[in-house]
């Protein structure tokens, strides 16, 4: 394998509409395709997730699974902007605003959990060293 990336990740929900919902507004995704148990969402023709309502319980942090979801845009300001609409969704985040991912780090973002409880970030590459990080030099990601 001379190139590897990650292709698209597929997450499970208890709601398939409200999941919908949630991730265009939060990350602007379109659907590009949409059925009863599942919805593929995406940007610029590009697949980046998929929902499949292939459960009727919450995501758990205590078993074996995904951490988190991370995604990277270009400014802190997109951040605060994403920041802005999950305040106006009611998401819950696990730190309050714009932190680093560790302490003296430029980069940092958001932690926030979508509507089934599965950990999301939304990060910048530079931007964030004027505020504290909450776990030291410990990677911020790592702990919520």
């Amino acid at each position: 394998m001379s190139t590897l990336q990650t292709g698209h990740v597929g997450l499970n929900v208890t709601d398939l509409d409200r999941s919908v919902a949630f991730y265009t507004r939060v990350f602007g995704f379109e659907v590009a395709g949409l059925a009863d148990t599942h919805a593929f969402l995406g940007k610029d023709g590009r697949l980046a997730v998929t929902l499949w309502r292939q459960t009727e319980t919450a995501a758990r942090t205590d078993v074996a699974g995904l951490h988190h979801l991370s995604f990277q845009v270009d400014t802190i300001e997109e951040v605060r902007e994403a920041e802005e609409v999950l305040r106006g969704l009611g998401a819950r985040f696990a730190h309050d605003g714009v932190v680093p991912h560790g302490e003296g780090a430029s980069s940092g973002g958001i932690f926030f959990t979508d509507p089934d409880g599965i950990r999301l970030e939304i990060y910048a590459p530079s931007g964030a060293e004027t505020a504290s990080a909450p776990f030291g030099t410990a990677p911020t990601c790592g702990f919520f």
